[in-house]
């Protein structure tokens, strides 16, 4: 009697947690060469806001423990564990208006952000 051994199941390539447009990787490259070299932008979600939640950007020297390492268009950024759940999806861009410019997320898991832009909710 033979014995049959289960196929160890195939693991497929998870898509990536958020994804870094051109322009803010261009962006990123010239901080991290600049003013913050030798540190990585960490992205985490905090509660605050008319909605509920926010994004929330700093440069650090060091991941911490648990951190989610993304690469894109060649630069490397941190996104905090808590926050994952809420940046599944997402797509951080830079945009430079005549007033104003900055990082900004298009995120699909948003239900929709305050009347000033500063806040969001899921």
């Amino acid at each position: 009697m033979s014995q049959k051994t289960a196929a160890a199941p195939v693991k497929r390539e998870l898509p990536p947690l958020m994804r870094v447009s051109q322009a803010a990787a261009d962006r990123l490259q010239h901080l991290y060469a600049t003013a913050h070299a030798g540190q990585l932008l960490r992205i985490s979600v905090s509660t605050k806001g008319c909605s509920g939640k926010a994004y929330d950007m700093q440069f650090v020297d060091a991941p911490d423990e648990g951190d989610e390492v993304v690469k894109d268009h060649g630069v490397t950024l941190l996104v905090d564990r808590k926050a994952t759940l809420y940046l599944i999806g997402s797509e951080m861009d830079y945009q430079e208006g005549d007033l104003e410019a900055g990082f900004v997320f298009a995120n699909p898991n948003e239900k929709g952000r305050c009347g000033c832009g500063e806040s969001f909710h899921v």
